[in-house]
């Protein structure tokens, strides 16, 4: 299945409480959790020593950063939907996110999404989508919650 693409409010509008698609599979590395602890300063020791996680985590593995989880969220919304016709999107929120499982070195995990919700704000179309970020072999999410976003239709 190929992305969605989206050139109007009302073509998102028809997609009400439809899911709108999977994103591919992304495998989340020790690599991309050191380079994210790098960036986030957040260089707790399940997330970044191997080591000492073996021998003392409950999942014997370090594990990526719940908000690493959570900010792989634009990435794979861009390989579910291609929104023409805007001069510009806005992250607006995240409602009723709850994290379910780690996401354990090595794993990979992709996003269901489902369009919630869509509200005309005066031109501005405010898109809240459904999302959960799975773990490939695993029953219980890793994230999942309502992203809003807030997209500017360019005026005809």
């Amino acid at each position: 299945m190929g992305k969605l693409i989206i050139n109007s409010y009302e073509e998102f509008a028809a997609h009400m409480g439809q899911e709108l698609g999977t994103s591919d599979w992304l495998e989340v590395s020790q690599q991309r959790i050191n380079l994210f602890a790098d960036a986030t300063l957040d260089h707790q020791w399940i997330h970044v020593d191997v080591e000492r996680a073996k021998a003392e985590s409950p999942y014997q593995s370090t594990i990526a950063h719940g908000y690493l989880t959570l900010s792989l969220l634009p990435y794979m919304w861009e390989q579910i939907v291609e929104v023409n016709n805007i001069t510009m999107l806005v992250n607006y929120g995240m409602d009723k996110m709850k994290f379910g499982a780690p996401v354990i070195t090595g794993s990979r995990v992709r996003m269901a999404t489902k369009l919630h919700n869509i509200q005309d704000l005066r031109g501005i179309a405010k898109v809240e989508i459904e999302f959960k970020i799975e773990i490939e072999g695993q029953r219980k999410p890793a994230l999942q919650g309502i992203a809003s976003f807030l997209y500017h239709f360019k005026k005809d």
